[in-house]
Formats: C-alpha cells, structure tokens, sequence
C-alpha cells in the first residue's frame, strides 16, 4: 500500500485544503469495521455524492460538446462513460488501488484491483474534491480525465449507431432485415462519395457520404426519421405496420 498521498494528489493534478477529505474517500467499509473504537468513516457516503456529482459533470459536458443530440441519446452516451467498468479503468490510470484502505480480507482476496471498489472510490474521491474545492475544481478533473472518452466520441459511429437502432426496431416488429445497396459512387478513388438506399418497413431512404458505412449510417438515420413521423411507436414496436397505403414524408 502506498501512503504518500502526494503522489496521488499529482496524479489527480489536485492538491488537497483539507487532506482528511481525501483520507476518507480511501477508506473502504472493510478496513473501518476493523478499527474499532476509532470513529472512523468509510467512503460510502462520499461515494454516494460523487455518483451524482459525477453525473452532473458529464451531463454538462455532454450537453456543451454535442448540442444536437436529444435527452436519449445523451442519456445512453453518459451511461458509456459512467459505468463499474469505465471508472475502474481510471481509477487504474491514477494507481488508485495501490492508495485504498482496505481490511485484511479484502486485501487478501485483491480487492485493490476489483472494478466495484475502485470504481466507488474513484466516486468517494471526486466528492472529496467537490467538497474541498467546489465545483469549479471538479469540473476541470472531471474534465481532464475524461477527454480522451469524450474527443472519441465526437466519430459519429461513436456517436450513433443508427444501422444497429434500425436493425432492433425491425426485430422488435419481426420485420425482414433492412436491405441496404449503393445506389452510386462519385469521385475519385482518394476522394469517393457514396450514396445509398435501405428499404424497411415497406420504406425506402437514401443517405450520403465520404464512405460506404458512413453513407449507410446517414440512410439508416434517415429512416429511422421516416418511421417516426409516418408510424406510431406502439405500431412499431408491436409489429402492427401497415404502411403501405400511407403517404410517406420524404
């Protein structure tokens, strides 16, 4: 175990007023009920701030970085980057483990590399800069170390898979596999344009761009948008799709 808590504090690139904060975000529950008489306090109530704290920062990001997206899809990106497994991955980068408070069991049993403890004390540990330096102060780690997940996904495969949205709402409606064909490609070889068609739903939708699967990606949105205005969810969703007769908005 690492006790020179400089060498985590230059990691986070923060440096603690109050280092007791910072003490208690270390100190798993397993290690407090062993020093009895002592009144210490674990990190499950720290832990319980930085999970919204955390959220609330990402939120922010999320809604600065991508103003086009909606509430859904915002939703289902912060859930990618605010997950055990996600937060383990940096608490692994600032050695995290290696600092934690544990009791012998747990020790025994390498809690200092199990995702569900490091991921709550990466929490415990953005509460206790909240705490200790305002929001200002969290903002910019939050921000700092979560960059390099951010910048990828500016890629808009990244961002939205619509083949794979489009693909679930035809099972869901048991209906046939959206068909997708390259209906032309422009331009020479370093510098091709592509367009092409999905049929689905008894619909048709084109899309647009600088390679096969971003141009798939660009029809698969655009029926997605089609579905929505010319079906109800609920028909959709229970495969009650008779849109043949109806008029469809291109």
């Amino acid at each position: 175990m690492k006790t020179d808590l400089n060498l985590l504090q230059q990691s986070l690139d923060y440096r603690f007023k109050n280092p007791h904060l910072l003490l208690e975000a270390l100190r798993h529950s397993s290690y407090t009920h062993e020093q009895s008489g002592k009144k210490l306090h674990d990190n499950e109530r720290l832990e319980f701030l930085g999970d919204a704290v955390l959220n609330l920062v990402i939120g922010h990001l999320l809604m600065m970085r991508f103003s086009e997206l909606n509430e859904g899809d915002l939703s289902r990106i912060r859930s990618s980057l605010v997950n055990e497994s996600q937060l383990a991955r940096f608490a692994d980068t600032l050695d995290l483990g290696s600092f934690l408070y544990l009791g012998k069991g747990e020790v025994q049993t390498h809690g200092r590399s199990k995702p569900s403890i490091l991921a709550d004390a990466l929490e415990a540990v953005i509460a206790a800069v909240y705490l200790d330096g305002g929001f200002e102060m969290v903002f910019r780690l939050v921000k700092n170390h979560f960059s390099p997940q951010l910048e990828k996904m500016l890629l808009p495969s990244d961002l939205h898979d619509f083949k794979t949205q489009l693909q679930e709402k035809a099972q869901s409606a048991r209906e046939k596999k959206p068909q997708y064909t390259v209906l032309f490609q422009d331009g020479p070889d370093h510098d091709k344009t592509f367009c092409v068609e999905v049929k689905v739903f008894g619909l048709s939708a084109q899309g647009v761009g600088k390679s096969k699967k971003a141009a798939e990606q660009e029809a698969a949105k655009h029926a997605l948008e089609l579905i929505r205005k010319n079906l109800s969810e609920d028909s959709v969703n229970t495969g009650e799709t008779d849109i043949s007769s109806k008029p469809l908005s291109r």
